[in-house]
């Protein structure tokens, strides 16, 4: 095999010339950038491998799970460990949160040491469709979660998601740790607590477009909100206000702390929405 050459790009308006040139891009540079990456994508996989992850992240979807595992990363120096259902790790308790993203109905064993991780004191963060349709054949999730999907039409109240959606988020907890620290909201929302039935606020919040919205969600049991949600249907002009798009409650020993945002990787590029998620793992009662 002939030896590789290095073959350098002179700099932009230049003429080739007989004299030597300063390349401003070679092949043994690029070569040298590669592997530096490389090394610390290998570093990052050892350090993992020895000490082991900070967050578990249980998803059945990847891309956006990438995005929030760099934000973790970013913000609080979170390290991440991505995997199926079918590649659960048989302990969960060295993990400090564990995240859930599974679009589809929980596997029986995931559910169950999921519950149980939670009520020895874990801390449990469901997203998005964690909570939709395709678990309502899981025995223990929504009786867990304290929640139920209504059956019916949107007008009867039952529960319905509607994509591609804008959307609106609200904060409904001013106080509250996971909803404050380093949050910068950008805009304030005209907003009216109680799914639309107490005096508009002006709230700290921020909006989501190409999304999707899920309508409907009912507790079963108590909690403290910490977000709602305001749509608009765009085929109707109603507009609904709901105190169940973000929450906290505790679980035996442990917690669990769901927020809806979550339809693409875009939402979790959302920085508001990426504190909070940093802050749901960085939380402690």
């Amino acid at each position: 095999m002939a030896p590789r050459t290095k073959r350098c790009v002179p700099r932009a308006g230049q003429q080739r010339a007989r004299f030597p040139l300063q390349p401003i891009q070679c092949e043994a540079q690029a070569d040298q950038a590669m592997k530096a990456k490389l090394w610390w994508v290998w570093l990052e996989l050892v350090c993992t491998s020895l000490w082991g992850a900070d967050v578990l992240i249980v998803a059945d979807e990847f891309p956006a799970m990438r995005v929030l595992a760099r934000q973790l990363q970013a913000a609080a120096g979170l390290s991440s460990e991505l995997v199926t259902q079918t590649n659960l790790p048989a302990q969960l308790s060295g993990f400090k949160a564990v995240v859930v993203y599974v679009h589809g109905r929980l596997h029986a064993q995931v559910e169950r040491a999921l519950v149980d991780y939670t009520r020895a004191g874990g801390k449990l963060i469901p997203l998005h469709h964690s909570i939709s349709s395709g678990k309502r054949t899981n025995q223990l999730w929504f009786p867990f979660l304290g929640v139920r999907l209504p059956e019916g039409g949107l007008a009867q109240g039952g529960y319905t998601w509607i994509e591609p959606v804008s959307v609106e988020f609200v904060c409904l907890a001013p106080d509250h740790f996971i909803m404050t620290n380093r949050v910068v909201y950008p805009q304030r929302i005209a907003y009216r607590r109680g799914d639309g039935t107490e005096s508009e606020e002006w709230l700290p919040g921020f909006g989501l477009q190409n999304s999707e919205v899920y309508l409907n969600h009912t507790f079963t049991a108590p909690r403290t909100v910490l977000l709602g949600l305001k749509y608009t249907d765009a085929q109707t002009g109603r507009v609904y206000m709901q105190d169940r798009a973000g929450w906290v409650r505790p679980a035996g020993k442990g917690w669990i702390i769901y927020f809806q945002p979550g339809h693409s990787a875009a939402d979790f590029e959302n920085p508001a929405y990426a504190q909070i998620l940093v802050n749901a793992v960085l939380f402690r009662p």
